[in-house]
């Protein structure tokens, strides 16, 4: 049964292969967005861009908002999980 599904299946490879390509890019950026070495260093860029005067008190205070939910989440290890996707 395994060898008859894999023939019949095999037209299919390519589509397969991009998919699972797909999922490991994914994967890799998500680790990537949640990592908390980056998200300290997005925070200490933002604070420098206030100190500049480039944003407004109340864009520094969202988006800090935000950077600090995403450091939570690669704190107790979500990303990768999909749980970073659902937000």
């Amino acid at each position: 049964m395994g060898l008859i599904s894999e023939v019949l299946l095999l037209p299919f490879a390519p589509a397969r292969g991009s998919a699972w390509a797909i999922r490991q890019v994914l994967r890799e950026a998500e680790r990537i967005y949640y990592d908390p070495a980056t998200v300290r260093a997005e925070l200490a860029q933002l604070e420098e861009q206030l100190q500049a005067g480039e944003i407004t008190e109340e864009e520094f205070d969202r988006r800090e908002d935000e950077l600090l939910d995403r450091l939570e989440i690669g704190m107790r290890g979500g990303a990768g999980t999909g749980e970073g996707t659902a937000r």
